[in-house]
């Protein structure tokens, strides 16, 4: 068992057969989607994009004024071992890293469903942007009680 088995929500995101590489991993750009389908599983549709249907797990976006995008600052991953395809979703535990300043920074790992070892951990930092004023939106206190129950430790130094 791991620290961050202990943190956050768990997501499970469907590979998909095309997610495959010639050697029957799921390729690193493949991946890359697999952590944004976990990102939006936990923390929902961003902000006037789509139709959210089911509810999130972190209840986030939902306290972002309209028109707020949710653009990606940074990305950080980290390969363990690779992930094979398999036709049954894999598991990815997501949780909250940071959220001060105007940054929110979430941690991931992808584990195998069968080995049930991890094969990916990453970060990935999102920065809150109001086009009508063209300014970052800073997340308040009252923002960062919100997330602080699904908060877990950082991956990277």
């Amino acid at each position: 068992m791991t620290v961050t088995q202990q943190s956050g929500v768990l997501c499970r995101v469907t590979m998909r057969w095309g997610d495959m590489d010639p050697y029957g991993h799921v390729n690193n750009v493949e991946v890359v989607r697999l952590l944004e389908e976990a990102r939006i599983a936990a923390l929902g549709v961003p902000v006037g994009t789509g139709h959210e249907v089911e509810a999130p797990l972190i209840p986030f976006f939902s306290v972002l004024p309209a028109g707020t995008q949710a653009l990606i600052t940074e990305n950080r991953i980290k390969y363990l071992r690779s992930l094979e395809y398999r036709n049954t979703p894999v598991e990815v535990r997501v949780w909250v890293v940071s959220a001060r300043g105007g940054a929110l920074t979430l941690g991931f790992e992808i584990t195998d469903v069968v080995s049930r070892r991890a094969c990916v951990r990453a970060e990935t930092q999102l920065a809150f942007f109001v086009p009508a004023t063209g300014t970052v939106l800073r997340i308040t206190p009252e923002q960062q009680e919100i997330l602080a129950p699904y908060s877990g430790p950082p991956l990277f130094r």
